[in-house]
């Protein structure tokens, strides 16, 4: 209410405190306001931990999905294993003892066109060492053209590890280059 000429101010320090009257109305106002506050604290911390959660659900899905379609099918088009067959060691000497294969430490599909397309690349690994990322496209490697990841799983199985082979790559930008790589030891 606006003070007027006839209600004058009262002077600073002398004025009445106003009693509250049991069971005032202005604790029941802020205790209603402090329970909302809660109410919608405890709501935002519920939906964002369901968002973040979902959001993670769905991005390794995501990526499972995409991702394994293609390994999927390389898995059918390889030829089964035998189980039967007696397990060697590298380590083993003597007749039976398999050679050591060579490896270029990356996961490759076909792509769409013609090529392996990586999708993976191994860290420490020798496709990381030259350079090579995920999405690139390899065409060729040394002497042999590929057309499929059959291909350059082959090519590289016949590869001798330790000497240098040279690969014609399409980036996913659209650039091609040609890249240095020396095969590992698979063990």
């Amino acid at each position: 209410m606006e003070q007027t000429a006839l209600r004058p101010k009262p002077m600073p320090g002398q004025e009445q405190p106003a009693e509250p009257a049991p069971g005032s109305a202005r604790r029941l106002h802020a205790a209603r306001r402090r329970g909302r506050r809660l109410r919608a604290l405890l709501f935002g911390l519920f939906a964002g931990t369901v968002l973040v959660l979902s959001g993670v659900g769905l991005g390794a899905a995501g990526a499972t999905v995409i991702g394994m379609g293609k390994l999927a099918d390389l898995q059918r088009q390889a030829p089964p294993s035998h189980p039967s067959a007696p397990v060697t060691s590298a380590a083993t000497p003597g007749p039976s003892a398999a050679p050591a294969g060579a490896t270029l430490g990356v996961e490759a599909v076909d792509a769409e066109k013609t090529g392996a397309q990586v999708i993976a690349v191994h860290e420490p690994g020798p496709g990381h060492t030259a350079g090579l990322v995920r999405g690139d496209v390899l065409l060729q490697f040394g002497p042999s053209r590929i057309d499929t990841a059959a291909d350059l799983a082959r090519a590289v199985s016949h590869a001798r590890p330790g000497e240098q082979v040279t690969l014609t790559v399409r980036h996913h930008d659209g650039g091609y280059q040609q890249v240095t790589v020396v095969p590992g030891i698979v063990t």
